[in-house]
């Protein structure tokens, strides 16, 4: 049978990597993004929505307002992309004739400021910024669609990094670049921690859980793609240096008023019900980042 899956945010880091995972699993990708150089669509766009999703047998939706400081400088924005446009997006599926399966990205954002660790999918959800906000917000309308008979999952990703195509003002790829050319690292905080995980284990794990929405009627709990290794800003900035061989001093600042401080959480449910494990250690995947970056146009 041809299986069809629409990808929502399909131009951004894990929208591009999962499309090809999802290829090399035999699936045609539909995408929708602004970005999208063939055919830009907005997905505060109903009747694009609709179009899109014709015939899919599954829907990911990646499509956000994705940085935590965007959130921030435009509250409208990101409400009416990541609110709006989950709505939009999960009204389109429910009207489907072929009511097709559906994962929503949120994002370890929900939790604010944990109280013990490695945070599990049970832990309270308690956002400090607006982005995360949104993303409970939208788990409450996939949460809603699901008792209307849509089959849904939550993923909740944490700290994504891989591609020098990411936005260069991200933590892991600024760290990588500026690095590779002996430029100053500015560390926000060097002590705030995070679980920095590659776009390949992610778009490996979200793979996987649309195999699992495909044959199993029984939709999972919330679920975790993550290391469940804590990573200091100091020590992820010291990393980077020293991977790169080049003597970039480190910058210290203080940290923003609206990041979380500390993250890192558990992945146990991801291994039990998909076997899912992450493959690539902080310390491969910034190597090839760096190696990545020296290798762009003009660095």
């Amino acid at each position: 049978m041809h299986r069809t899956v629409l990808l929502t945010g399909s131009a951004g880091l894990v929208g591009t990597a999962l499309a090809d995972h999802l290829r090399r699993r035999g699936l045609h990708v539909r995408t929708l993004d602004l970005r999208d150089p063939d055919a830009p669509a907005d997905v505060r766009d109903l009747e694009a929505v609709r179009w899109a999703m014709s015939g899919c047998t599954g829907v990911i939706h990646l499509a956000a307002v994705s940085r935590v400081i965007w959130g921030e400088r435009d509250p409208e924005a990101c409400r009416a992309t990541n609110v709006g446009g989950t709505r939009l997006v999960l009204e389109a599926a429910l009207a489907s004739s072929a009511r097709p399966w559906l994962i929503f990205a949120s994002s370890r954002e929900v939790y604010g400021e944990p109280l013990n660790f490695p945070v599990t999918e049970d832990a309270a959800l308690a956002p400090i910024n607006v982005y995360g906000r949104t993303k409970i917000t939208g788990e409450r309308l996939v949460d809603e669609a699901r008792g209307l008979g849509l089959r849904t999952a939550v993923v909740r990703l944490s700290n994504v990094y891989g591609s020098p195509a990411d936005h260069p003002d991200r933590v892991v790829p600024a760290f990588a670049r500026a690095a590779a050319r002996g430029l100053p690292l500015r560390v926000d905080g060097p002590d705030h921690t995070f679980d920095f995980t590659h776009v390949d284990d992610t778009a490996r794990g979200i793979t996987l859980l649309a195999d699992l929405l495909e044959h199993d009627p029984t939709p999972p709990p919330p679920i975790h793609f993550l290391t469940g290794t804590p990573t200091t800003l100091g020590a992820l900035a010291t990393l980077a240096v020293e991977l790169a061989g080049t003597r970039a001093p480190i910058v210290t600042a203080p940290p923003r008023s609206f990041d979380v401080a500390r993250f890192y959480g558990d992945p146990t449910r991801a291994r039990r019900l998909l076997g899912w494990a992450p493959q690539v250690p902080l310390r491969e995947g910034l190597a090839r980042l760096i190696t990545a970056v020296r290798a762009e146009k003009g660095a």
